[in-house]
């Protein structure tokens, strides 16, 4: 069986000793030890791991480096307290997209998506805000972005309405404008609208706009810290009510660590018959989704890096295994079974939760793959360095920046 590349002496999480992983046109066609197929290339993993390369299900992508442009009043607006400023921080960051222009947001855009490749993340669900004062300047440089890099770096491009929809006339249109463009996914912020009514207003009107186009969802839901919040229940009933369940992931949901016990417990039931995803940024807020409880009760769950040196967070190098390390401690799960859970949530969990298929590192999945300079998940975390080789479809990858 000739091969396209063959991966020796492969250690991965699942299998005793070293295996040889053989892959054929952009797939994966063998697990198995003493592989000895012929082969246009052969890597030699000398012992490391290899696993599913990294999946990041939540990142700002237009707004990348644009810390010195907002200044720190919305950073520290959002991350004070309880998150009781949420949307003052989110009111003060807007004022950057008066400056938006595709010409200078696409060169922040290539320099986070040379790092994605160079940490293995292959697989982004980036949002560009889309409403009256973003317009498409970042769709497009998004859009742009997304065939530049479409070897190393799959990337779907959210249309996201961030001041919301009611409160600004004329953000529907230009989500519908993007999705024209060539936008994958409808996002939304539901939460952000300052009446229940006009929230349900807001999911109705993007779900229009998804079944019109046959899009999937990303909404950012109750990003605040106010138990009262309830968008996340109103997004779960509307996904049942319109047949659109497994299409549907949520993003944020940080109201939920101040839910009582019972309504949590009611969403999670909501999530579950929904099937929607859920992707948590701990790193990026002093409150955070259940990660642990949710996974527990069977809901899809993912790591994102959310922002990178923007009005919401200071640092960020597309490095999921970065991601990881500091949810280990934000989230306390350092033992190894929660660290081994941990790297799910920045792989398979990830790409489950954003309705990703054939992403596993099994035989006739795609071979989506990063070659580690360590031998287990704990040293992984434990130093989150760049991987030894990133393969994308069959295809190494790797960039050394």
């Amino acid at each position: 069986m000739a091969l396209d590349l063959l991966i020796k002496n492969a250690k991965t999480r699942f299998s005793e000793g070293t295996v040889d992983i053989g892959i054929r046109d952009g797939k994966i066609v063998a697990i198995e030890k003493g592989l000895g197929s012929k082969a246009g290339r052969t890597i030699d993993a000398e012992g490391r791991l290899v696993t599913e390369s990294f999946v990041n299900g939540h990142l700002h992508l237009c707004k990348v480096y644009t810390l010195t442009m907002v200044g720190e009043k919305a950073l520290t607006s959002y991350q004070a307290g309880s998150m009781g400023r949420a949307m003052t921080a989110i009111e003060l960051a807007s004022k950057v997209k008066e400056q938006y222009d595709e010409a200078w947001i696409i060169q922040n855009v290539r320099k986070a998506l040379n790092l994605a490749a160079k940490y293995g993340t292959t697989h982004i669900r980036a949002f560009a805000d889309t409403d009256t004062k973003a317009r498409l300047e970042g769709v497009k440089a998004l859009i742009q972005a997304r065939e530049e890099f479409k070897e190393s770096v799959e990337i779907q491009v959210v249309a996201f309405p961030q001041d919301g929809v009611v409160r600004d006339p004329g953000a529907e249109d230009y989500v519908e404008q993007a999705l024209r463009l060539g936008a994958d996914v409808v996002g939304g912020i539901p939460w952000i609208e300052y009446t229940e009514d006009d929230s349900r207003r807001h999911i109705d009107l993007m779900f229009l706009l998804a079944k019109k186009y046959d899009k999937d969802v990303s909404m950012l839901i109750d990003d605040a810290g106010d138990p009262g919040l309830r968008t996340l229940e109103m997004l779960a009933a509307k996904t049942i009510q319109e047949n659109w369940s497994g299409r549907v992931t949520v993003h944020h949901a940080r109201a939920m660590a101040l839910y009582p016990e019972p309504y949590f417990r009611k969403i999670v039931a909501l999530l579950k018959r929904a099937k929607i995803g859920v992707v948590s940024d701990p790193q990026t807020g002093p409150l955070h989704a259940r990660v642990r409880d949710l996974h527990d009760e069977g809901v899809p769950v993912a790591l994102g890096q959310d922002d990178i040196a923007d009005a919401y967070y200071p640092y960020g190098r597309n490095n999921m295994l970065e991601v990881a390390f500091l949810a280990s401690h934000l989230m306390w799960m350092t033992t190894f079974q929660e660290m081994d859970l941990l790297y799910d949530l920045i792989t398979t969990r990830a790409a489950q939760a954003m309705g990703m298929k054939g992403f596993p590192m099994q035989p006739g999945n795609r071979a989506n793959l990063v070659v580690l300079n360590a031998e287990s998940v704990w040293e992984a975390l434990t130093h989150h360095e760049a991987p030894v080789h990133v393969i994308k479809d069959g295809k190494e990858v790797t960039t050394r920046l």
